[in-house]
């Protein structure tokens, strides 16, 4: 029995189809989309943990179903650009122009996702990054100005201060974390209403630091180091900043922020909880 050139060609083009359709049902698509503002340009450590980032986040994405890109042009933070985008992350540094602060404050107040680490939130008047912009360090963040830090970047005891929020309920009462270098804020988060604080120092850290000076090794208080504005879709955490061999002029990396189970569970839930559609 031989077939028509017609049939088989529909017999061809249904097998075309078939194996499309399977190829799309197998490999659904990306349920949301997240892209790292980075400068990476002083400071070792804050380029090594850039570094570091952008290649987790990248390995993430393709676990966890979502996209990740990256991108050291602050230009791009404009309303068109950020429309593709259901989570922003600052990875070191803070949008500098007017126009990049109007775009970013806008994505924030129509619902955005954002994550900030470590120096994300760093302003201090005078230095080269000066508390010139009160919506985002009052407000938005809520600590205000950088008030001191501990050093070396060491690891600490962290505590979990709400069990129940969806970027802490996969995690222990405490753990330990990847080593940072720890901030202290001019403000008081805990008198802010619309801040929730969901990780601190856990006492059992002190003293956290190593020195040399002494002012850098802290032995008492309380020290917020994850937290989120309930008034926005957002998340600040401290760290970010990978020890670096500084003292024999080799920049060697002497730890790394990412590989931490647990700290890297928590950041994954945050990714998941961000980019939830409102």
């Amino acid at each position: 029995m031989t077939i028509s050139m017609k049939r088989l060609t529909r017999i061809i083009l249904l097998g075309v189809l078939c194996v499309l359709f399977s190829d799309a049902w197998a490999q659904p698509s990306s349920t949301f989309h997240v892209v790292g503002f980075y400068t990476a340009k002083q400071d070792q450590a804050h380029i090594s943990f850039v570094h570091e980032a952008n290649k987790w986040f990248a390995a993430m994405a393709g676990k966890y179903n979502f996209t990740y890109d990256s991108t050291n042009n602050w230009d791009n933070l404009n309303e068109k650009y950020l429309s593709r985008y259901q989570v922003v992350v600052f990875l070191d540094t803070r949008p500098d122009s007017a126009a990049q602060r109007v775009a970013f404050q806008k994505y924030i107040e129509h619902g955005g996702g954002w994550i900030g680490f470590h120096f994300a939130g760093f302003a201090l008047t005078p230095s080269a990054y000066p508390q010139n912009w009160d919506w985002y360090h009052n407000q938005f963040i809520g600590a205000g100005q950088y008030k001191g830090n501990t050093w070396r970047p060491t690891s600490a005891i962290l505590k979990v201060e709400d069990k129940k929020h969806p970027v802490t309920q996969h995690l222990p009462a405490t753990f330990k974390s990847s080593p940072s270098e720890w901030y202290s804020w001019e403000k008081d988060l805990t008198k802010n209403h619309d801040i929730k604080i969901l990780l601190s120092i856990d006492p059992a850290s002190f003293p956290l630091g190593t020195g040399p000076k002494q002012h850098e090794i802290w032995h008492s208080g309380y020290y917020p180091v994850v937290w989120t504005n309930t008034k926005y879709r957002m998340l600040y955490l401290n760290m970010g900043h990978n020890d670096i061999d500084y003292e024999h002029g080799t920049n060697k990396e002497l730890s790394l922020t990412f590989g931490n189970a647990i700290q890297d569970q928590m950041i994954v839930d945050a990714l998941l909880w961000l980019g939830k559609k409102k």
